[in-house]
């Protein structure tokens, strides 16, 4: 207690600070107060120093004098960058879709309407999705114009290069059965329907890498193979996949199992595909079934 009050009494004292002369002896400055009162001044001192710095910090320029705090600059770069990013993911959804599309339309299905390519794109203005779609429409009918002239032009001669080409390669029979149904592009079944037992072993036809493995509704499990020289087979229909898409084959290796899936199925058969250069060709005048 007697200490307590020791403490007390020394906050309440009077306290003197002087500065004298060295020389001379004489008072040059006096600073009277007691011990709370000086207490609570530095401390007001403080509290007023925290917050001016604070204040200086969070509303004037001088917070960009702080070492690792982004200027105008650096926060302009950084909005444009995500501006930048922002457009480069619209992009690839758009890409997406294109891919989907070239897909699907080798598969045989519908390609994505162009609706719902304007609602993948999460972009608020509708003026730049139409200025998107447009321009991807006019550069697919100038890509449609330009291999139609191309093709119009060299109709005669690639054609026989084609078949000089086609039929130099080695072909591996896809499935051992019989042709029910055959290639007739007039008609539009440009593909063979081969009847076979089901879960009879379905092999590539060339060496190759699959770039589609999946099921869907129509063609039931479907997987097709890139092969060299834009060559593209496509095998639907089966009860099984064996292979994943990014996988490697090699002519002859087993990557399905015939079956009787997906609703244009009506016995087990193997639906089987051959395209050069977007161009679906008759598997008959190469391969031997």
């Amino acid at each position: 207690m007697k200490k307590s009050n020791n403490k007390k009494n020394k906050l309440r004292n009077k306290f003197r600070f002087s500065v004298f002369n060295d020389t001379s002896h004489e008072e040059i400055f006096v600073f009277r107060a007691n011990g709370l009162v000086t207490l609570l001044s530095l401390a007001l001192a403080v509290i007023f120093l925290i917050g001016s710095v604070t204040f200086l910090i969070s509303f004037t320029p001088l917070r960009e004098l702080i070492p690792g705090y982004p200027n105008a600059q650096t926060r302009r770069a950084i909005v444009q960058n995500a501006l930048k990013a922002d457009s480069l993911e619209q992009a690839i959804k758009i890409w997406d879709l294109h891919l989907t599309n070239i897909q699907r339309i080798v598969s045989g299905e519908e390609p994505v309407d162009i609706e719902q390519i304007k609602n993948a794109i999460s972009i608020p203005d509708s003026a730049i999705i139409s200025e998107i779609v447009t321009s991807l429409s006019k550069d697919d009918s100038l890509l449609r114009e330009e291999v139609l002239r191309q093709e119009q032009l060299n109709l005669t001669s690639s054609g026989s290069r084609k078949t000089e080409f086609l039929e130099s390669l080695l072909f591996f029979t896809p499935v051992k059965g019989i042709i029910s149904n055959g290639f007739n592009a007039a008609i539009n079944h440009p593909f063979l329907d081969i009847a076979a037992p089901e879960n009879s072993p379905v092999s590539s036809i060339l060496d190759g890498t699959v770039i589609f493995a999946t099921w869907t509704e129509e063609s039931g499990h479907t997987i097709q193979i890139q092969h060299s020289n834009d060559l593209i087979s496509i095998y639907k229909h089966n009860s099984k996949l064996l292979k994943k898409p990014g996988e490697k084959v090699k002519a002859g290796t087993v990557i399905a199992l015939v079956g009787n899936t997906g609703r244009l199925s009506s016995g087990p058969h193997l639906h089987f595909e051959l395209w050069h250069k977007g161009v679906p060709i008759d598997p008959t005048k190469y391969i031997k079934f």
